[in-house]
């Protein structure tokens, strides 16, 4: 780690590499963006929209949370939900020990990387206010990133039992955020969140 650097300001180096990676790439704001890495800074965006003075093993979490997911695609699982679990298991176990790795090498000791692997596999969701932060960051950039493209893949009754299960897993200050940011989405959207 070069000397020069925190191990705060390496380990959001190396994601941010990880993230360019991406061979998927988006158009935000008029530049052309390696998918991962928007999802990423949308994710620390609502993550410090949520609580300015997140702690440090959660800001990391944030920018690691879909660390080089394209290396595992959802294809390469049968379809059906018992693959998709399959898939998102594979993932996690992935994701963590992409993290772990970058993390040990900016130099954190065990109980930081323990403490985002902690939010990475969304340990004691709904019982652990911070890991509850995380899930609602998430859940507010699945709707501002990603549901106008999955409505259009489901019909209105999944879509509405979909949305339901992503409500439940929000605490109440999240669903309030997820519903100031629905005024910005367009209409058919903002009434399936309503």
């Amino acid at each position: 780690m070069p000397q020069d650097l925190s191990s705060f300001e390496q380990a959001i180096a190396d994601f941010d590499t990880s993230h360019r990676e991406d061979p998927q790439t988006t158009i935000w704001q008029g530049e052309e963006i390696a998918r991962a890495s928007l999802y990423h800074r949308r994710l620390v965006h609502w993550l410090e929209h949520l609580d300015v003075n997140a702690a440090e093993p959660l800001r990391l979490a944030a920018h690691c949370q879909h660390i080089r997911r394209w290396v595992i695609p959802r294809t390469d699982y049968p379809e059906g939900l018992a693959g998709y679990r399959s898939w998102r298991g594979a993932l996690t176990e992935f994701h963590v020990q992409q993290a772990t790795t970058i993390l040990r090498k900016a130099g954190y000791d065990d109980p930081t990387i323990d403490r985002v692997q902690d939010f990475l596999t969304k340990k004691n969701l709904k019982r652990d206010a911070e890991v509850q932060l995380f899930e609602d960051a998430i859940c507010l950039v699945f709707f501002e990133m990603e549901l106008a493209d999955f409505a259009g893949k489901h019909d209105h009754d999944r879509l509405t039992r979909i949305l339901r299960k992503v409500r439940g897993k929000m605490s109440q200050s999240g669903w309030e955020a997820a519903r100031q940011l629905a005024g910005q989405l367009p209409d058919e959207l903002q009434d399936l969140i309503s």
